[in-house]
């Protein structure tokens, strides 16, 4: 493995000193709460996650988050509430809000109190890292490193352009493989259980069976490790894990 794996396995966004982005999760939902942090940290990112209004209040004083993921419903105060508090200590805090309800005037409610998007629920873990890794960006709290290239041996994806390598030869992925693979990419010589592998790459309330990671992890081995050293390993009872070719 390369130099550049360890670093481009973890987010290209952080503070201008190299520390990592800090995210407050708040949602009274703790499953949901735990498997948002989980994809936050798989960015690389700083999590820390609250249950209630107050909690999340209390926890942002100290911990001075640079966004944060906030559910309109909790059980103390309403997402507004919460947002309009959190403001006036950090008035330029990026806020994704997660909502149950689709109705165009709770959405212009939200923006208006500063809100700066929303995602409905049920959502995939993949736009709400999307839409925040958005916010961020445009926040300029942050910066972002040059490249938008993960390595790891001799298979490259670059995240801008879609573009896949293994050495010389451009591979062809369809959306989904292409995401399934960046994920591996992101996580080398980490092992990946099939749960988070669905928790990721579809969603959190996907409906399906495991066997559908079997299916693209099959799809992958064919376009990536086809008559070359292979790099997908499974490791039985546990998950799948990409490593550089030995």
């Amino acid at each position: 493995m390369t130099s550049m794996n360890a670093g481009q396995s973890k987010a290209d966004l952080q503070h201008a000193d190299g520390s990592p982005v800090r995210v407050l999760v708040v949602d009274d939902e703790v499953t949901l709460a735990e498997l948002v942090s989980m994809a936050l940290r798989m960015e690389g990112w700083d999590i820390r996650s609250a249950g209630t209004g107050s909690e999340a209040i209390r926890i942002a004083r100290d911990f001075r988050p640079d966004a944060v993921v906030l559910d309109v419903m909790l059980p103390d105060f309403s997402g507004l509430e919460v947002l309009g508090k959190l403001r006036a200590e950090a008035s330029q805090l990026p806020v994704l809000f997660l909502t149950a309800r689709d109705a165009v005037e709770d959405r212009i409610a939200g923006l208006t109190a500063g809100g700066d998007d929303y995602v409905t629920k049920p959502f995939s873990l993949e736009e709400v890292v999307l839409r925040l890794r958005a916010l961020l960006r445009r926040s300029r709290v942050v910066s972002a490193n040059e490249g938008s290239s993960l390595v790891v041996g001799d298979l490259t994806l670059d995240e801008d352009s879609r573009e896949v390598f293994r050495g010389n030869e451009p591979i062809s992925l369809t959306a989904t493989e292409f995401e399934l693979l960046r994920f591996l990419m992101r996580n080398p010589r980490r092992v990946l259980s099939k749960a988070q592998i669905l928790d990721r790459v579809w969603s959190y309330d996907f409906g399906g069976q495991a066997n559908i990671v079997e299916l693209y992890i099959s799809y992958l081995r064919k376009k990536i490790d086809a008559g070359r050293e292979p790099m997908i390993h499974t490791m039985r009872g546990a998950g799948y894990v990409l490593k550089p070719a030995t």
